[in-house]
């Protein structure tokens, strides 16, 4: 019989002991929160699902949860498509590949608080490039006052911060289609849409798919961007699960709400992408299942 050397188990060790310090532990501290509450002095008492219960009754939680789903449908709506009419609009060979690599680079390089700030300064009225041209072309634009604003501001900031990521993802799968289909295509007297259609599309599916995923779960936990630019408001216009979350823990220390809501959050999250992930996977997996 063939033995296995396990011994390279020794090598991820040390990983899987950090991801135990820094992920699971304070995981299940999470859930030990979420099932307890506690009068102070460090004593805590059994309340089981009951603060599971009162966060999945509360209408905060239900409207927080509303502006997240559309607010990452509004911003996949947008940056998929763009980031795939980008990438087919860029070079494949020559000088401009390095400049245009650069200049989509360039917005993921920004900590995400300083973009807040950037948005924040761009779109005031009185110093912001933004808001005083749309202000001196006769329109009125203030994303401090005025919900519709403050959503525009919000979705352009995550636009510009994240298009460039789809952008290079498609690009990588573009460059890495052979000149041969393009040759093959051409002879067949293919259009342009056709070409993307039948080769194009095809080859990007697997890295849309990554897009989609890293896009959806990046955008749903959002929390420093609208943080830094409006606070949550106008009002509560938006307070997304995250920031809500962290009003609750911080500022009013409910930590079993707190706790609860942070977990139903996780499996939100987990859900949706594990969603997103079967249907946008299941062609493929009929393909291989006909294969066989």
């Amino acid at each position: 019989m063939k033995s296995w050397n396990n011994r390279a188990w020794l090598l991820v060790l040390p990983v899987l002991v950090l991801v135990a310090f820094s992920a699971v532990i304070p995981l299940m501290t999470v859930v030990n929160y979420s099932v307890q509450d506690s009068f102070g002095n460090n004593e805590f008492f059994w309340v089981g699902t009951e603060w599971f219960q009162e966060v999945l009754a509360s209408e905060r939680f239900h409207n927080a949860l509303l502006r997240n789903l559309l607010f990452s449908g509004i911003v996949l709506a947008i940056e998929i498509p763009l980031g795939i009419a980008i990438a087919l609009c860029m070079p494949t060979r020559g000088i401009g590949v390095s400049f245009c690599l650069v200049l989509m680079a360039l917005p993921l390089l920004i900590p995400w608080n300083v973009v807040g700030t950037i948005w924040q300064i761009f779109g005031r009225v009185d110093i912001g490039l933004l808001g005083h041209w749309l202000n001196a072309a006769g329109v009125e634009f203030n994303y401090t006052s005025d919900v519709t604003d403050a959503w525009i501001t919000i979705v352009l900031m995550d636009v510009w911060h994240w298009t460039s990521l789809v952008v290079l993802l498609c690009y990588s799968a573009l460059v890495a289609i052979p000149e041969a289909y393009y040759q093959a295509a051409r002879i067949d007297g293919a259009g342009r849409w056709s070409i993307f259609r039948a080769i194009q599309l095809p080859r990007m599916k697997r890295v849309l798919i990554i897009a989609v995923l890293l896009r959806f779960m990046d955008s749903f936990m959002i929390y420093t961007e609208p943080f830094v630019l409006t606070g949550g408001g106008p009002g509560n216009a938006t307070t997304f699960l995250s920031i809500d979350l962290v009003q609750m823990a911080v500022g009013q220390f409910d930590i079993g709400p707190a706790a609860a809501m942070s977990l139903i959050y996780f499996l939100i999250i987990l859900a949706l992408s594990w969603v997103f992930y079967t249907v946008m996977t299941r062609d493929d997996e009929q393909a291989q299942e006909g294969q066989r």
